[in-house]
């Protein structure tokens, strides 16, 4: 408890403590009640004669029609077929709003939010509930509408309507989450603009969806505090922003000016705190970084639209965001490291690319902003603030990141080195999988075991304490990028392990040669326990060893065998694959490996 006081502060241990005061005595249950707050009446006219623009309003975009899609007209077929694509990766038939596809597990959806664990064996990882309800479905039938002009209106209005009818304000596992809550409504706006001259959109159905938008953006108002008090990440980020977007998109709410006015205000106090001053993000994970940057867009476009700026800070840190992302991205792939916890969010799937290919986001962000979009980053690129060294060379990535925790960490990854050659992520990082699983998967991907770094033992950097917590935060570091004349190279240094003893220092040293794709990586341990073995470990990809070859040794020269032990690797969140794990061992406390092109 001391450590938790120290790492996240007295302001977060007081509110994650009445949080669950509140959890246990039911007065949750009496702050959100079951019912409704009926609306003063408003009419779908006076809606539209506000005039209000929001994105993707098919009569003011400038976007070719293209019918050339196949995969977006396959997966409006899967829709149609009442078949959603979950975490980009696999197609569920899910006949309701309540049920994990994964496991069959079926939640009681007249049961009040607050007393429904988020975490349990029996229900399984609640995602796969909450992916449906997001809606992000949404966004292929509108898409399909516009290229191939082929109403979806009917479809849309009748799986909006639905849910409405399947979740009762306030009750069921849909009104868990803020941010869940938050996004559905932010995609359900976007139909509603896109459809608002629509006959679908009959006057009945308009009202029956803005009561319920008001309803759920009434429970994210009154659970506001919570998400930025203790929560803090990209859940206040899509949820502030989702006041000031629905303030606007609404203003004959009640409310409207009052989310409007504080959702613009905790946004931009949100990005100045979560985005550092060199562009990179508190969560120290890529795939989150990118919510950040949709949330970003979406912003300044709305306040375009509005006649409105943001302070300095949201563009500061939407262009120093684009150009730290654009520095981690391979050039020829598009996608990034797949570093830090990733769990499948895309919040706006508006291209058929990849998941993993970050360019339509960054393309996006990048105009909204005035931004070169063709920005080319040097070779050599250190950010100080969260701690990344990035080397690009000769049609190569060389990604390493060493920096200290002010904000909680969620994995032990420390010095994870990623590597990139002609478009291949040649030595990888192998994921998230999930956030509620058996205990062996959690310790597998949130630990060092499942990242390119020294363990010492069976021992992670830091401790593992419950759920996303982890002790003994790393805090000492430094480190450095240069380039010599045949070379570029990285040299950093932290001090963990600090249950395993006092002074524990891993020093990581990788020079990336000009003139090949070479990379020789020196590790050395310092103040370790005699009794534990260095290991130096590294997840190649599939067929690394046709193109590669790699040899380690110790510090008196002589080689050191590696060990192929089972490794697992997860491209997209609740997918996992047995993949290489590499382990180079010794009791020496130095190991050289060279990684060289065949």
């Amino acid at each position: 408890m001391i450590q938790i006081f120290k790492n996240m502060g007295f302001r977060y241990v007081l509110c994650r403590i009445w949080h669950e005061i509140q959890r246990g005595t039911g007065l949750l249950m009496l702050r959100f009640p079951v019912h409704k707050r009926p609306l003063p009446h408003f009419s779908k006219e006076d809606w539209l004669d506000h005039n209000i623009h929001f994105p993707l309003d098919p009569a003011r975009t400038d976007l070719i029609q293209n019918t050339a899609s196949s995969s977006l007209q396959e997966r409006v077929e899967h829709i149609r077929r009442n078949r959603f694509r979950f975490f980009h990766n696999r197609w569920y038939t899910v006949p309701d709003w309540h049920t994990n596809p994964e496991n069959g597990f079926k939640y009681n959806k007249n049961t009040h939010w607050s007393a429904i664990p988020t975490l349990s064996k029996e229900a399984g990882d609640i995602k796969y509930v909450w992916e449906k309800s997001r809606f992000c479905f949404l966004f292929d039938l509108l898409r399909y509408d516009y290229h191939f002009q082929k109403d979806q209106s009917e479809l849309v209005f009748a799986l909006i309507l639905d849910w409405i009818d399947q979740n009762p304000v306030n009750r069921g596992p849909n009104w868990i989450c803020s941010q869940e809550i938050s996004l559905r409504v932010l995609n359900w706006t976007a139909a509603l603009h896109y459809y608002k001259n629509s006959e679908t959109l009959s006057a009945e159905n308009f009202k029956k969806i803005t009561q319920s938008i008001y309803d759920q953006m009434r429970h994210v108002a009154d659970h506001i505090h919570f998400s930025r008090n203790v929560v803090r990440n990209n859940h206040a980020l899509t949820e502030t922003l989702a006041l000031y977007v629905i303030g606007y998109a609404f203003p004959q709410f009640p409310e409207s000016l009052k989310w409007k006015i504080n959702g613009k205000k905790w946004f931009e106090t949100e990005i100045a705190y979560q985005i550092y001053p060199d562009g990179t993000f508190l969560q120290f994970s890529m795939n989150y970084h990118r919510v950040a940057v949709q949330l970003l867009t979406l912003a300044i476009q709305v306040a375009e639209s509005d006649g409105e700026k943001f302070d300095d800070v949201i563009y500061d840190r939407a262009r120093k965001s684009y150009h730290f992302l654009r520095t981690c991205q391979d050039d020829v792939s598009g996608w990034l490291p797949n570093y830090g916890n990733n769990d499948g969010a895309l919040f706006f799937p508006l291209a058929d690319t990849h998941f993993r290919d970050f360019r339509p986001q960054l393309t996006a962000l990048s105009k909204v902003i005035g931004d070169d979009p063709d920005f080319k980053p040097t070779s050599i690129t250190t950010f100080e603030n969260g701690g990344y060294y990035i080397i690009r060379d000769q049609n190569t990535l060389t990604f390493l990141r060493c920096g200290t925790y002010t904000n909680r960490p969620f994995q032990a990854d420390h010095l994870h080195l990623d590597i990139w050659a002609n478009g291949k992520n040649i030595m990888r990082d192998a994921g998230s999988f999930s956030y509620n699983t058996e205990d062996k998967w959690t310790k597998y991907f949130n630990g060092s075991a499942s990242h390119n770094t020294v363990m010492l033992g069976d021992f992670d950097q830091m401790k593992k304490g419950p759920r996303f917590i982890w002790f003994g935060w790393i805090k000492k570091t430094s480190g450095f990028v240069n380039e010599r004349v045949n070379a570029f190279e990285i040299e950093v240094e932290f001090e963990g392990f600090y249950h395993l003893g006092k002074g524990i220092k891993h020093h990581r040293r990788v020079t990336k040669s000009k003139k090949w794709h070479q990379w020789i990586i020196e590790d050395r341990i310092e103040n370790a326990p005699k009794h534990l073995p260095m290991h130096q470990i590294w997840h190649p990809c599939p067929d690394f060893f046709e193109h590669y070859d790699m040899i380690s040794s110790d510090k008196e020269g002589s080689i050191i065998e590696f060990e192929e032990t089972e490794g697992w690797y997860s491209g997209t969140y609740g997918s996992k694959e047995v993949c290489r794990r590499l382990v180079f061992s010794t009791f020496s406390g130095f190991i050289r490996t060279v990684i060289l092109e065949k």
